[in-house]
């Protein structure tokens, strides 16, 4: 009898996991969606030269306090690409995504898209031959 009951009360906490597994899925989703069209609004093409690529800390790079302050905790805690970057006369920091990180070149100039501090996308230029 009391097995029973053992696999009963089993039951329902699995079933509360993946019940909870399924909303923070769908809720994480719809979060990143707005995001990615709050990104795709303010986006703007400009030309940058890397200077510097590296996977660290937010905490390590050169962004203003109050753009840390709204970073999700996890991604306080890992190491996210940072790209050192002059834009003008200017050298930021800018964060951007892993893939994107991947094609940028190191010491070259290149056209990207920008939405802060944050690398949206990389125009890529096709070269007559």
């Amino acid at each position: 009898m009391n097995w029973v009951i053992l696999y009963i009360i089993l039951g329902i906490i699995i079933a509360v996991l993946v019940v909870g597994y399924f909303y923070l899925k769908k809720r994480m989703q719809q979060k990143l969606e707005l995001q990615k069209q709050l990104v795709d609004q303010h986006k703007v093409t400009t030309n940058i030269l890397i200077l510097e690529k590296r996977m660290d800390k937010v905490q390590n790079a050169n962004v203003p306090k109050s753009v840390v302050e709204q970073i999700p905790k996890i991604y306080k805690l890992r190491k996210v690409p940072i790209v050192k970057a002059k834009i003008g006369p200017q050298v930021m920091d800018l964060l951007c995504d892993e893939d994107i990180f991947n094609k940028l070149p190191e010491k070259k100039s290149v056209k990207v898209d920008l939405a802060g501090i944050f690398i949206a996308g990389v125009k890529t230029e096709k070269r007559k031959k």
